[in-house]
């Protein structure tokens, strides 16, 4: 059984992130699920194959941090009515379903600013998130705005600890520079920027973009403590709940195996 220590809890739903550090036992597993009116299942697949966390895809028309996959997967959930309210909908219906899962909504501040900043944050509490992530929102703005920062290779030092010092719980690492999207190789960048990261927080850090397959995931659980993956999960998630849990399962197994060899 993985170890659990407390280290962030949501004003609206007790839970509980990994102990943080290299030493820690366990690594953390996220996956990517875009809204829409299957995401639920998908999001209860997800976690049945090893997830321990979730990022809901609140779709947005112009997402320039994401690649072909998740733009299509974007595009679908607008065509079938995906607006903020009907994606706060499914993550309420989605955290009936999770109770005790970290459920993370994932958007760009534009779906913020036409909706109110502050009416977003308090709505997407009460639906059930447990933080947020604005990809293109600067660590100095809206420090007011509860949500887990972004760091990438070509971060400062001096940015990187500021995102250390106003994340919420754990740093995102993006492991390369451009769009999210399947890679041959692992980012030699990471390294690197756990490294600088590692000297400025002693949160978790959780690698992303890029990572697609078992072997990408168990390499870079080897850096970070725990990595996200968007692109094929989503991929798998187009042949439904069963595929979806099938191919977490390979990642959860791949993060494990490392755990136990680290």
């Amino acid at each position: 059984m993985r170890t659990r220590v407390s280290r962030m809890r949501d004003e609206s739903v007790n839970l509980e992130l990994p102990e943080p550090g290299p030493a820690r036992a366990a690594k953390t597993l996220v996956v990517y699920v875009m809204c829409g009116p299957k995401a639920p299942e998908l999001a209860e697949a997800a976690v049945e194959g090893g997830a321990d966390l979730v990022e809901l895809g609140f779709p947005f028309s112009d997402p320039l941090a994401d690649g072909p996959v998740i733009r299509r997967a974007a595009e679908q959930a607008l065509a079938q009515g995906m607006r903020t309210g009907a994606c706060l909908e499914t993550l309420a219906a989605t955290r009936a379903r999770l109770p005790n899962v970290q459920l993370v909504p994932m958007t760009y501040s534009s779906l913020l600013e036409a909706y109110g900043w502050e009416r977003f944050a308090e709505d997407a509490r009460t639906a059930g998130a447990s933080s947020l992530i604005v990809v293109d929102l600067p660590a100095d703005e809206r420090p007011e705005l509860r949500r887990v920062q972004l760091i990438a290779p070509t971060s400062t030092d001096e940015r990187i600890r500021l995102a250390a010092a106003t994340t919420d719980g754990w740093l995102y690492l993006v492991t390369l520079t451009g769009t999210t999207g399947t890679r041959d190789h692992l980012s030699p960048a990471l390294a690197g920027l756990v490294e600088r990261a590692r000297a400025a927080t002693r949160l978790p850090l959780y690698a992303g973009f890029g990572i697609s397959t078992p072997e990408q995931a168990r390499a870079a659980a080897k850096l970070a403590d725990g990595v996200v993956v968007g692109t094929s999960a989503l991929e798998a998630a187009e042949e439904g709940p069963t595929a979806l849990a099938r191919y977490t399962k390979t990642l959860r197994q791949a993060l494990d195996a490392t755990a136990v060899s680290a």
